[in-house]
């Protein structure tokens, strides 16, 4: 990122403005703070003077009381400094740990706030940097920076003014030498804030590519990665690093600049003291206390100076943090929303659009009506807009024209919290958090007691499965719910939906994820618990959807078909296509084999061509194979050897593209196919396949193929003709 893209940053003045409205709270500590500064710096300021009077005083005439007197002075400022100086450092540890927690929680309760647009067009990485590398800065600045700042102003400030008491010509020369110890800062220091901020997003790049690279391992190593992802890193790497260097340059001649000019005035004020003792305008004592007063001014200066460059970095880290407080929900409750009653008459949409982007429209002039308490369905090809339904009714988004109403209610006239208490969602894969399964239960509804978490257990019909843990209900889950399977993360999930007795129950492809076994347990329960609640489920899988009241079939974003299952199949539309396309398997209880009928391979256009009689061979042919969730079924390079129809599951396909990134292509489900040019010859896979969740396939190996069809040349010459090489 070159320098002059950089955009405009928060400047040090603007910082200490922004650090002083975060302290305005903890006023009195911040007080009680500078008085006990100004002690610990009277006491070193009053070291220095003693030595007039000792030298000039004291020691010339033998007086032994006045000798005493400043020992016993110096001895009790010792401890009085002393005490204050500890009294400093603690409050100031309390201020920076209280300020830093302030920000730390104005974050996360903003990020609560705001939409669901913005953690889609965010990087976790960028976002977690926040917290802590932009966040440390601040702290840095607090509990050290800072107090070394106002211990230094402090000191300049008594200094003059005993400078001006006992030999203003001395303090006029030091106001006019401090003005060369400021013109530095005050000309680089923008520039430097622009370079830091470029510095620490280029930092949260990488913080985000390394994040982003643990998680995608399996991906790396399935693909051959590792030396191009090292290689971009390494790029990556080498960007930053000119950053940095031009950062800490910049950083470094802004300190410099000072420590130039400080040199230069205690030359100077060395050399005027001496001439000014020599001609007797300073006794000796006078001479020796002033520059130990000077020296103390150029000490304090300096650490004044020193403090630029760390309020410059920690200004680019408050301008990254106030990056993310400026930005504004998409999503918002207005001054005048009202309350959500309990749904009792209908959802209806009417002439909603809607797009994610201004580019493309996911839904285009969709209308539509849902009774309460009725059984409806999502379906349609990938990408069709039936999350987007979903996502619409929940209030993730807002329709971009049109409305989406219950009960004659815009959603967008009421509270979201008012809205979304009468719902339940059940995800694709269900988050539990890092606690007990009690808690992840409670998160449907805080207030809920023991009994009746344990009862919407029991409906989800996990009751058993947790008591018979050791830990019970007090089990904790585990990271993203690892110590559960995927099945029992699903129960939970229902539990927790259920236990806040919701109007509107909201599946969004909730068992696609889950082995058949599992999934048409859950999806029986789900149908048990849907009595009495609307549902809105969102699913690629027919089947369990044909006892539904209603089912809307989606395409390019628009409602093209819906009624009941049977009526759909009578209009031989794109439900009918869909239901062929996943019918004609039949899967074994334990979802290890599969069988097929021939008129199911007719449907698929490379076998069409065969004679019925062949196909009924060729249906014993086919194996079945159970591939776990996000594993590579086919890898691009690879020689294809193998023909594959999905029976129950989805997979992406991606390409690898030059710089070795991975590009999504498609996403296929079940009665999809892929790999028929297999058949007729062996090339290398043009595409990577992987498994969105478990899948079962039917393959046919390529060599069993033309075994087939050398006993019938006429077809492998018609195919031949239909897929030339």
């Amino acid at each position: 990122m070159a320098v002059d893209q950089t955009p405009e940053v928060m400047s040090a003045g603007q910082f200490l403005k922004r650090l002083g409205a975060y302290l305005r709270p903890y006023w009195k500590e911040s007080v009680c703070v500078v008085v006990l500064m100004a002690i610990d710096t009277a006491f070193a300021l009053a070291f220095s003077l003693c030595f007039k009077y000792l030298i000039d005083n004291a020691l010339p005439k033998h007086d032994l009381s006045l000798v005493t007197i400043m020992i016993v002075s110096l001895g009790f400022g010792w401890v009085l400094a002393s005490v204050a100086a500890v009294g400093r450092d603690y409050l100031y540890s309390r201020l920076g740990t209280f300020v830093v927690n302030d920000v730390r929680l104005q974050i996360f309760n903003h990020l609560q706030k705001l939409s669901m647009n913005f953690f889609a067009r965010s990087q976790v990485g960028d976002l977690m940097s926040r917290f802590t590398s932009d966040l440390d800065r601040l702290e840095d600045v607090i509990v050290e920076t800072l107090p070394s700042g106002i211990w230094g102003l402090l000191s300049v400030v008594m200094s003059m003014c005993i400078l001006l008491i006992f030999e203003w010509k001395m303090a006029l020369l030091s106001l006019l030498s401090l003005p060369l110890c400021v013109i530095g800062p005050w000309i680089l220091g923008n520039r430097a804030a622009k370079q830091t901020y470029a510095v620490q997003e280029s930092t949260a790049a990488v913080s985000n590519t390394v994040q982003e690279n643990l998680s995608a391992q399996p991906v790396v190593k399935a693909f051959g990665l590792q030396a191009a992802l090292s290689a971009r890193f390494a790029q990556q790497l080498k960007h930053l690093s000119v950053l940095a260097s031009r950062a800490n340059f910049m950083g470094n001649l802004t300190e410099r600049t000072p420590s130039i000019g400080l040199s230069l005035f205690s030359v100077v004020a060395i050399s005027a003291g001496a001439l000014m003792a020599f001609h007797g305008y300073l006794t000796a004592g006078e001479l020796v206390a002033m520059q130990g007063v000077l020296l103390g001014l150029s000490q304090s200066i300096s650490d004044v100076a020193d403090c630029y460059p760390q309020l410059v970095q920690a200004a680019a880290g408050m301008q990254r943090i106030d990056d993310i407080l400026v930005e504004v929900p998409q999503i918002s409750d207005l001054p005048t929303s009202g309350t959500m009653s309990r749904p009792s008459r209908q959802i209806e949409f009417r002439d909603v659009n809607f797009g994610y982007t201004d580019e493309k429209l996911n839904l285009i002039d969709v209308s539509l009506r849902i009774p309460v308490n009725t059984l409806n369905a999502f379906v349609g090809p990938s990408g069709s807009g039936k999350s987007t339904v979903l996502n619409l009714v929940t209030r993730f988004y807002d329709a971009g024209s049109g409305a989406v109403t219950i009960d004659e209610v815009d959603v967008r006239s009421v509270t979201q919290s008012s809205l979304r208490s009468h719902m339940s969602v059940v995800f694709q894969e269900s988050f539990l958090f890092n606690t007990t399964v009690r808690e992840n239960i409670r998160i449907g509804c805080p207030e809920a007691t023991d009994a009746e978490v344990e009862d919407a257990a029991r409906a989800a019909e996990m009751h058993e499965i947790i008591l018979a843990m050791p830990q019970g209900y007090d089990t904790v889950a585990g990271e993203r719910g690892s110590r559960f399977s995927g099945g029992q993360r699903q129960r939970i999930a229902i539990a927790r939906a259920l236990l806040r007795d919701p109007a509107i129950l909201v599946l969004d492809e909730a068992t696609s994820a889950l082995d058949p076994v599992t999934e048409d347990q859950i999806n029986e329960t789900l149908l048990r618990l849907a009595k009495g609640r609307t549902v809105l489920s969102v699913t690629h899988r027919l089947s369990p959807v044909a006892k539904y009241d209603r089912i809307f079939v989606l395409k390019d974003g628009r409602v093209v078909e819906e009624g009941p299952h049977a009526d759909l199949l009578q209009l031989g539309g794109v439900y009918a296509g869909l239901w062929n396309k996943q019918s004609g398997f039949t899967i074994s209880k334990e979802g290890d084999h599969v069988d097929v009928t021939a008129d199911r391979l007719h449907a698929i256009p490379i076998l069409s061509k065969l004679d019925p009689g062949l196909l009924k061979e060729l249906v014993s042919d086919f194996i079945t194979d159970r591939i776990p969730h996000d594993r590579i079924v086919v890898q691009q390079g690879d020689p294809a050897d193998k023909f594959y129809v999905i029976v129950r599951g989805q997979v992406s396909v991606s390409i690898r593209e030059e710089n070795g990134s991975e590009r999504k292509l498609t996403t296929l489900q079940d009665g999809d196919y892929f790999g028929e040019i297999a058949l007729l010859r062996s090339v290398p896979r043009t595409a990577t396949v992987r498994t969105n969740g478990e899948c079962i396939f039917l393959t046919l190996p390529r060599e069993k193929f033309s075994k087939l069809l050398e006993r019938a040349p006429e077809f492998r010459d018609l195919l031949s003709r239909d897929y030339p090489a």
